[in-house]
């Protein structure tokens, strides 16, 4: 659903979708979500290291960062913060954190000096030992720890 900006001023937001070391291609496809789902963006300030996305809904912004998550992989956060109290109503702005992974499924990496192939990269990261065969699983927040060979 797509509210209107109408009685707003021209720059609300009620989230920021932060995309932080992403490639073109994840740029283009956040561009395209916009497009397709109307989300209204009212700044995008550009970074040293990514984007900042000041969007008009908190919903739409978390399932944009959720579906940039499942479909590339990487660091995803979402934290709130108390914006204002309206009508007894407690009114949150939204940070969404998207920071993409280095490597991709079937990639060879490095993870604790051992060797492993990257299997699956759903809510974790599931590596499969090269030569053992044995599977972990690694958080995305310790992504940094995993180096692509």
């Amino acid at each position: 659903m797509v509210r209107s900006m109408k009685g707003k001023h021209p720059d609300y937001f009620e989230a920021i979708l932060q995309l932080r070391d992403v490639s073109p291609e994840i740029i283009d496809f956040v561009d395209a979500d916009l497009l397709r789902t109307g989300l209204i963006i009212t700044k995008k300030v550009e970074l040293k290291n990514g984007f900042d996305f000041y969007c008009s809904d908190n919903e739409q912004t978390r399932a944009l960062g959720k579906k940039l998550q499942e479909k590339y992989g990487g660091d995803y956060k979402v934290t709130a913060t108390l914006h204002c109290r309206k009508d007894n109503k407690e009114l949150y702005r939204v940070t969404v954190l998207f920071r993409e992974a280095h490597f991709r499924k079937n990639d060879n990496v490095e993870y604790q000096g051992e060797i492993y192939v990257i299997k699956i990269m759903i809510k974790d990261i599931f590596l499969q030992h090269q030569k053992t065969g044995k599977k972990i699983h690694v958080k995305f927040k310790d992504m940094d720890q995993i180096k692509k060979i």
